[in-house]
């Protein structure tokens, strides 16, 4: 397994809707541990394609807590099929836009069909920090960041100090 660079706003991939992932072989679920493997060192409890510069459908989560076993989560082509009414406003972080936290408030529930990394199709049902993280994970494969929730005023603020940012350090990844 290997340590992905991770990519940082103000990067414009981060901003790309991604692609369907069209089949699952053994090097989609390679890539899938290389994005586990990335997400527990940085660390997060969420993890899209997009972050490590892979436009495509897929992202993993794992939302146990610190003192019970791993529980990992691989979601492709995720659809949310359903949302409550109910609202709940957790505070996120995201782990490319390192160090900044801000509330967000989202439907408290969700229903998403996706597909596994044996190929099978499943629906998850989740609240509470599942339906959270979830719904951000989903956010990134349509490019849309947490950010984008918090007022016209916070959120320039943010790009504003990840550009500056951005010109003091190398780029994270290479293109071609």
């Amino acid at each position: 397994m290997t340590i992905r660079p991770l990519v940082l706003l103000p990067d414009p991939i981060l901003r790309e809707a991604s692609k369907p992932v069209e089949r699952i072989d053994d090097a989609l679920r390679a890539f899938a541990d290389d994005m586990l493997e990335t997400m527990y060192d940085a660390p997060g409890i969420g993890l899209a394609a997009i972050q490590v510069g892979e436009p495509l459908r897929m992202l993993v989560i794992d939302v146990a807590d610190k003192d019970e076993e791993p529980a990992p989560l691989v979601v492709i082509n995720p659809e949310i099929v359903a949302r409550s009414t109910a609202l709940n406003v957790h505070e996120e972080g995201c782990l490319s836009i390192p160090d900044y936290y801000a509330e967000v408030e989202r439907p408290a529930a969700v229903t998403v069909n996706f597909t596994d990394r044996d190929g099978k199709q499943q629906t998850i049902e989740a609240d509470g920090l599942l339906a959270t993280c979830l719904q951000h994970e989903i956010d990134h494969l349509n490019g849309v960041l947490f950010i984008d929730y918090l007022s016209k005023l916070k959120r320039d603020m943010v790009v504003r100090k990840f550009r500056k940012l951005a010109k003091d350090r190398p780029p994270a990844r290479m293109v071609g």
